[in-house]
């Protein structure tokens, strides 16, 4: 499981046939797009399936680490200090912990899978943490919006939605889309890969407000580096050719009930490698009647 997926509230918003009177085929996040564009099969098994998923310690450490970032705005811009953030951590693992106990088992007798500890595991998300406020200085921003829900129905008559984890305006009204990544940032060879989720939040703002963002912004905690893109029309457009593309073959695989699997560097990392054909594995009968429109 991805932190983005943990993360992503709109994966599990309920389905909708239309939006505003709107007739919609189906819909699409920039989290199941990427799972289509990776493995095919991976998004039927989350998709078509809804096979369960076990959180890993790293996904559960973007909420938490995200969680802060949000909250830490909450408070008057003097209080937005290194220290405070970093107490933050405990209290807002507290409140995931009540509200999924299950999360728990990722540290069964204070130990986790990849046998780190519960007290080394909150050590991992205050250095994140310590590592933003090297990027950035939250005393000087009032972000427009956080954790911001975005959603738009193409003409093609897709529904594209997601959340934004921060939307900042200056003061000449420039907008900035800023996503937060708890990872670390990927080789320029892989760039585009993880600015597409940003152009995807460009496109839906454009088509919905009329504006351009004037800047797409991902910040890696991982490694300290940020990410910048400035997109142009030509660019928004291309996107929203490739979402409908996507969703063409989405909808053929659902017509033809072929979900190829893909194999590569993250299959390593997927709960349902024993179900893949390409691991060996069968994978369970489609569902009957399966429902694209149902994305989520």
């Amino acid at each position: 499981m991805t932190a983005d997926l943990l993360h992503d509230p709109a994966e599990v918003a309920p389905p909708r046939t239309a939006v505003d009177g709107q007739h919609v085929i189906g819909s699409l996040s920039p989290s199941r797009a990427s799972d289509f564009m990776s493995c095919p099969l991976l998004y039927r098994f989350r998709v078509i399936d809804r096979l369960p998923e076990g959180p890993g310690a790293a996904a559960v450490r973007g909420t938490v680490v995200h969680a802060v970032l949000e909250r830490l705005f909450d408070l008057p811009a003097w209080q937005r200090t290194p220290e405070r953030a970093l107490a933050m951590v405990r209290p807002n693992w507290d409140q995931l912990l009540a509200e999924e106990p299950e999360l728990a088992t990722l540290f069964d007798g204070g130990e986790s899978a990849d046998g780190a500890s519960v007290t080394a595991w909150l050590a991992e998300c205050r250095s994140l943490l310590t590592t933003y406020f090297a990027l950035e200085d939250p005393q000087r921003l009032e972000p427009a919006d956080r954790e911001l829900y975005v959603e738009h129905v193409l003409d093609s008559r897709l529904l594209l939605r997601g959340y934004v984890d921060r939307v900042d305006i200056n003061a000449d009204g420039q907008v900035r889309v800023v996503d937060y990544k708890t990872g670390r940032s990927p080789s320029e060879a892989f760039e585009g890969k993880a600015l597409f989720q940003m152009k995807f939040y460009a496109l839906v703002l454009w088509r919905s407000t009329g504006r351009i963002p004037d800047l797409l912004q991902l910040v890696y905690l991982g490694n300290g580096e940020v990410l910048r893109y400035a997109p142009d029309e030509q660019d928004l457009l291309a996107a929203e050719r490739k979402v409908n593309a996507l969703w063409a073959a989405i909808a053929r695989a659902t017509e033809t009930g072929r979900w190829l699997p893909r194999q590569s560097a993250l299959c390593g990392w997927c709960d349902h490698q024993a179900l893949c054909p390409a691991w060996g594995g069968t994978p369970p009968p489609l569902p009957p009647a399966a429902p694209v429109v149902a994305e989520t």
